[in-house]
């Protein structure tokens, strides 16, 4: 059976808010509320790619201690501007 559209954005926005760290329940559940829903194809299925990752390399990577892989970096760095109020690195 297929998921539908909204079914897995619904699923998708669960997963970004239930994280193992508190900050990226905010920086992945947050970007999922405000952009998820108006985001293209290609934009939900890297999101869905970066949720699979662990959540100490994905602060680090979002925060910018540590340079992401070269497939994620896309949508790690949309996630960096996006965020940047949570990260506390100003506007």
């Amino acid at each position: 059976m297929s998921e539908t559209p909204e079914i897995r954005l619904k699923r998708l926005r669960m997963r970004a808010w239930h994280r193992g760290i508190k900050e990226m329940d905010l920086i992945l559940g947050g970007w999922a509320d405000r952009f998820l829903a108006d985001a293209d194809a290609k934009t939900v299925d890297a999101f869905e790619v970066v949720l699979a990752e662990a959540d100490h390399d994905l602060y680090q990577w979002v925060s910018g201690q540590v340079d992401p892989p070269a497939a994620l970096a896309p949508m790690i760095a949309r996630l960096a501007r996006d965020m940047r109020p949570t990260l506390g690195q100003g506007a």
